[in-house]
């Protein structure tokens, strides 16, 4: 599968897309960061 085919979200920290990973393919739908230091800085933007 080429990457252009995957699926994508839209960080809300960064405010960019990142492409679905292999390490999130059980939980997907609950991935909202695209990276473990977003996760950490969403305090700052709540």
């Amino acid at each position: 599968m080429k990457k252009s085919d995957l699926p994508t979200k839209i960080c809300p920290v960064r405010k960019r897309p990142f492409v679905w990973r292999k390490k999130w393919g059980n939980n997907w739908e609950e991935v909202k960061y695209c990276s473990e230091r977003c996760r950490r800085s969403k305090a700052m933007i709540d």
